[in-house]
């Protein structure tokens, strides 16, 4: 692959300003100055740089963000900053989406990828890919909490009830529950129709992906291997 056109596809600009990158003695491959931006690259384990900050080519960008409160997961926020905001701008300009979306008071595991075809695994209802939340409750709940969201609750607009996966209550106020469909505002809608209210909400997990500890919000990492 031309390195133009191998820096165009990692969200450098276009063909026209990688080549001006390279000529400007802005580009370094495998630790050495790159003059020519149409020598042949092979991407295949590619460690480049641009202006000193070191990126690994990859065919498809795929990430996990601790996503903090405040920001919508859209690339045309509404009311808050978008989620975008948060990552380099060659990851942004390549195009990575959310996979599902987060509230804007929701915080923890957010997934951003340009691969279509996992982002729609990821999200289609009809992969059932579990979704695990961590739900701070504003009234006292008992075990009868739990039992109500696993036998299914009805919401508004759905024609059945729909039931949580896994359900355990931690604490008074703290549940964890499980789901593995993306429904808007479903876990405190599900929560509101069990007869509670989730007062600040936390995406622990997506599939067995668990939010490293050491991730903290705002902060984002390459994500290696696909979460089942």
């Amino acid at each position: 692959m031309q390195l133009d056109r191998l820096l165009q596809s990692q969200g450098f600009g276009s063909r026209r300003q990688c080549r001006a990158l390279v000529f400007s003695g802005r580009v370094s491959v495998r630790g050495v100055a790159a003059e020519d931006p149409s020598a042949a690259i092979a991407p295949e384990d590619l460690v480049f740089a641009v202006d000193g900050e070191t990126w690994r080519y990859t065919e498809y960008a795929t990430l996990m963000l601790h996503k903090p409160a405040g920001y919508e997961c859209s690339r045309a926020p509404q009311h808050h900053a978008s989620v975008l905001e948060l990552l380099p701008v060659p990851l942004r300009a390549r195009g990575v989406q959310p996979v599902g979306r987060l509230d804007q008071d929701t915080t923890g595991l957010l997934l951003l990828t340009d691969d279509g075809a996992l982002n729609h695994r990821l999200s289609s209802p009809r992969h059932a890919v579990p979704k695990t939340y961590l739900a701070t409750l504003k009234h006292t709940a008992d075990g009868t909490l739990c039992e109500r969201l696993l036998g299914g609750v009805q919401l508004h607009d759905e024609p059945a009830p729909i039931a949580a996966l896994r359900c355990e209550l931690l604490a008074d106020t703290t549940l964890r529950i499980v789901i593995c469909e993306g429904k808007y505002h479903q876990v405190k809608r599900m929560v509101a129709a069990a007869g509670n209210r989730v007062e600040a909400l936390h995406r622990e997990a997506v599939g067995d992906l668990v939010l490293p500890p050491d991730l903290a919000p705002g902060q984002w990492r390459w994500l290696h291997g696909v979460p089942g």
